[in-house]
C-alpha cells in the first residue's frame, strides 16, 4: 500500500497529517491482531507531530502556500514515510545531540527520531528546491499466512 498527502504548512492542519497517517496504516493493518495499535500510535503521533511542526515553523517559516508533502508505504509489517520540504534545509553534519544537563533547548526531535524509529534518513537537496526526510519502522508483527497485501 502506498498512499500521499499534500497538505498546506500551517499548524492547525496538524490534526489532519496525524488523522492520515493513523487512519491509514488502520485500513492496511487494522485486521492485524497481536499490533499493539496504542503504542504504535503513540509513537507515530509523536514522530509526525515533531516532523511536521518542524517544517512549518523552521522549513517553510510560517508560509502556509508551500506544501508539505507526505508519502506513506506499508509493505507487510514494515512502514516507510517520506516526508518533504521546500527549506533551505538542515545541514545535519552540524548537529550536535543535546545533553540534558546543560539545559538545551533545542536538537531533542532529531534524537526523538532515532529512538523511536529504525532508520532515520535526511537527504539536503539545495540544486532542487526540496528535501526528504526517510522514516522506516518494523511493526514487528507477525503476518498471518494468507496476507498478501
Amino acid at each position: 500500500m502506498k498512499t500521499e498527502l499534500a497538505i498546506p504548512s500551517d499548524l492547525k492542519f496538524l490534526a489532519v497529517v496525524e488523522d492520515w497517517l493513523l487512519n491509514s496504516l488502520k485500513a492496511e493493518l487494522g485486521n492485524i491482531v497481536d499490533l499493539d495499535w496504542k503504542k504504535v500510535e503513540s509513537r507515530l503521533r509523536l514522530v509526525i507531530v515533531e516532523v511536521y511542526s518542524n517544517i512549518v515553523r523552521h522549513a517553510h517559516h510560517d508560509r502556509p502556500e508551500i506544501p508539505v508533502i507526505l508519502r506513506l508505504g506499508v509493505e507487510g509489517s514494515f512502514l516507510c514515510l517520506e516526508v518533504w520540504d521546500q527549506g533551505r534545509g538542515f545541514d545535519i553534519r552540524s548537529y550536535r545531540a543535546p545533553i540534558p544537563s546543560e539545559h538545551q533547548e533545542g536538537g531533542y526531535g532529531w534524537l526523538i527520531l532515532h529512538q523511536l524509529m529504525d532508520r532515520v534518513d535526511y537527504q539536503l537537496m539545495v540544486g532542487e528546491g526540496r528535501n526528504c526526510l526517510t522514516l522506516e519502522k518494523d511493526l514487528g508483527i507477525g503476518l498471518p499466512q494468507d496476507y498478501t497485501k
